[in-house]
């Protein structure tokens, strides 16, 4: 079979005109599917490529959306964190579908000029920022500049920019619920709330104790990095020199509930008798460790999903609004005291 060298060849074949064929070969909803389909199969069978680069110089897009992962400037925290890893592969998957590639880089490698770095250099036509970090400014810079992105983070008062993210004082709030349903009395937090997200968390984990009738112990809130070496460090610190009655521990993330249990563990603590334990992501280590972790579950696929689209729809123009995702207590071993 003669292979089709251009679109000008396809249209010929099939009796359409180029831009029909070129439209068609975008996935253009303005042309019909069973056209669509026609055209795309004779491309195949022609085995027929699209220019990338072409196109690029055509339409001067890049067909590439950067995400940046926002770490704190002092943190053990990686790129190989699994939830992390999860909500990237859904970010990748999604943009695959959509024809774009990722590039992937992290703030310790992006300039500060988000603006000049992603954009005016052509490096990418949209941005995903995965966290706020501790509030950062170059956010609120990419909103003041009118450049498109969206932010995988908390939706804030005075924010102008959109956000999806999980309703982080809800997700608190049923954890440490669940563990005083459970009797306990005293429970720990473990995390850093100068983080938005963690933030709210705190603020979870306040409106459950103050509806139970407890105070805030300010000796009870242990600051602790997105690590299991973090989380092991500060239960370390609570097993030493924290209050010696301590039934509960509410962390922030699974990683750090998996290095608190290790040390608790190592130190003869009973999970859950001793000490109950509920983390925040569900990933899988959550499921597989002994004991079972129970957790918050996420929605992370569906937001990395609506991370794409919403960047999508605001580069061909719409108009965007803030998501905020429902979260679900998973229970499981670590909480489940016996009465």
């Amino acid at each position: 079979m003669t292979r089709a060298k251009s679109i000008a060849d396809i249209a010929k074949l099939l009796g359409v005109s180029e831009s029909t064929v070129s439209r068609a070969l975008n996935d253009n909803p303005l042309i019909a599917e069973k056209t669509r389909r026609r055209i795309q199969d004779v491309a195949r069978e022609h085995n027929f490529k699209i220019n990338a680069k072409a196109r690029a110089l055509r339409t001067q897009k890049t067909m590439v959306i950067a995400v940046v992962v926002l770490f704190k400037e002092r943190t053990e925290q990686g790129i190989s964190d699994p939830w992390l890893l999860d909500m990237l592969g859904a970010i990748a998957d999604e943009l695959t579908r959509h024809g774009y590639d990722m590039l992937l880089s992290n703030t310790r490698t992006a300039s500060d000029d988000w603006r000049d770095y992603y954009f005016d250099s052509k490096r990418a036509d949209g941005l995903i920022v995965i966290g706020q970090g501790e509030h950062d400014a170059r956010i609120d810079r990419l909103a003041q500049q009118d450049c498109s992105f969206v932010v995988w983070g908390a939706t804030l008062p005075d924010s102008h920019y959109c956000t999806v993210g999980s309703d982080n004082k809800m997700g608190a709030y049923l954890a440490v619920n669940h563990l005083l349903n459970q009797g306990c009395k005293r429970i720990a937090f473990f995390g850093d709330i100068s983080h938005s997200e963690m933030e709210q968390r705190w603020q979870g984990y306040c409106l459950a104790l103050q509806q139970a009738g407890l105070e805030i112990d300010e000796k009870l809130s242990f600051e602790t990095d997105f690590t299991s070496e973090s989380g092991y460090r500060s239960a370390t610190q609570l097993v030493e020199r924290g209050p010696e009655d301590v039934d509960g521990i509410f962390a922030v993330s699974d990683v750090i509930a998996l290095g608190a249990l290790k040390k608790l563990m190592d130190v003869g603590k009973q999970i859950p008798d001793d000490i109950a334990l509920v983390g925040f992501d569900d990933v899988a280590l959550s499921m597989f460790c002994h004991p079972s972790l129970t957790t918050i579950r996420q929605q992370t696929l569906e937001g990395g999903k609506l991370l794409v689209n919403k960047l999508l729809d605001k580069l061909a123009g719409k108009t965007v609004r803030s998501q905020v995702l429902d979260v679900q207590l998973i229970v499981r071993e670590s909480s489940r005291k016996s009465h």
